[in-house]
């Protein structure tokens, strides 16, 4: 068995406890965490430590087969031409492609990352996903926005999936301006029948909403420059969310991800309907692509549930939810440290469905711990770090 004395431990599940001590056994499972003055582990066996240790991360959100495009995207481009850039480079030899993932793979093990949701197009990450110490669950991405192809298309992601399984796995929608009505009806039946969760791309810029409130913007453009006809697609009075909420399984949970313009007309409408919802933020990739986050406050306390993710190496600097809480705090200074350790712990350990395991703090569990160090008291600063302690 092996003890750390921290600062403070914070076990997500109950409240911080100041000079608290955790102790594991040799494969990392929770056996005791607890106030020292209750414990009765001896203090010579006892690893002093300056900081927070917390449970490992939970990284809701990357694209680890496009870690090979670091630095190659223009910073702050917006949205179209961040897509624009992605489809003219994301093509390279495998080697690289998995080279680069296998860097990035360990870019986050050693960032404290204990699991991740991952979006994959192909099946090329399959084989190191498989031997990572990182839990993975992999969501095969589908586009198509034109309702012919739908079928085609679903398809073609059932065969990546099954390239991917027994690894846990699903397929889900890109996002709302990608997706034909029909091709989301294929993903929901298939939803309603299937343990299936659902990872979607929302509202990352103002040009969805515009999109599929009067059909303008640059979406028009954008499809127009692939050489797509969408002469088929009506304007729906109505942010892209709306719109695609009733379109969309109640069997499964979903993760709606980025909300860079989601305002509270849309939340509240989503309240209306019986669905299982949760919102991740993903603020590095926020800033590079848009230089905009979501209206964060407008999300606190509505009753679902929160987590964090790095976004690809193509659209952050790194794949580290340390960052992603950094960026927050400094934004929106009423997040406190408590809270963010929470969206990047327990909140994305319960979309995923490990949170049996993962998460937080408590015997029986083997959540990793992370040392968090450089604080202002509690709160995050420039000079703050994370290290992995299991």
């Amino acid at each position: 068995m092996k003890s750390f004395k921290a600062d403070y431990i914070f076990p997500v599940c109950a409240d911080p406890i100041k000079n608290g001590v955790v102790t594991i056994d040799d494969s990392g499972k929770i056996i005791s965490v607890s106030d020292p003055h209750l414990s009765d582990t001896a203090n010579d066996h006892i690893e002093q430590l300056e900081g927070i240790i917390c449970p490992g991360f939970v990284n809701a959100h990357c694209h680890l087969e496009l870690s090979h495009l670091k630095d190659k995207i223009s910073l702050g481009g917006g949205l179209i031409n961040f897509i624009k850039e992605i489809q003219a480079l994301r093509a390279s030899d495998t080697a690289e492609i998995i080279a680069a993932a296998e860097k990035a793979n360990q870019e986050m093990y050693e960032n404290g990352i204990v699991a991740v949701g991952d979006i994959s197009n192909n099946s090329v990450t399959a084989p190191l996903k498989a031997k990572s110490k990182i839990y993975y669950h992999t969501f095969v991405e589908t586009f198509g926005f034109l309702p012919e192809r739908a079928q085609e298309v679903f398809d073609k992601a059932l065969a990546v999936l099954g390239e991917f399984k027994p690894q846990p796995c699903s397929i889900t929608p890109h996002a709302a301006y990608s997706v034909s009505k029909e091709l989301f009806k294929l993903i929901k039946k298939y939803s309603d029948t299937n343990p299936n969760l659902t990872s979607i791309h929302n509202q990352e810029c103002d040009d969805e909403n515009k999109f599929y409130r009067y059909r303008t913007g640059g979406f028009v453009d954008l499809y127009a420059h692939l050489g797509i006809d969408i002469n088929y697609f009506k304007s729906q009075a109505r942010n892209s969310l709306q719109s695609i909420v009733p379109l969309l399984t109640n069997k499964q949970d979903i993760l709606l991800v980025h909300n860079t313009c989601t305002n509270l007309k849309d939340i509240y409408f989503i309240k209306r309907f019986d669905r299982k919802m949760h919102f991740c933020f993903c603020p590095g990739a926020n800033m590079y692509i848009e230089k905009k986050l979501p209206k964060v406050e407008l999300f606190v306390d509505q009753g679902f549930n929160i987590a964090l993710g790095t976004d690809s190496l193509a659209s952050n600097t790194k794949l580290c939810i340390l960052n992603e809480m950094r960026i927050l705090q400094d934004k929106f200074p009423s997040l406190s440290t408590a809270r963010l350790v929470e969206w990047g712990t327990l909140n994305g350990a319960k979309f995923l469905g490990i949170d049996s395991e993962k998460g937080t703090i408590e015997p029986g569990k083997t959540p990793g711990l992370n040392l968090i160090t450089g604080l202002d008291g509690l709160k995050i600063t420039s000079d703050t770090k994370v290290k992995r302690l299991v």
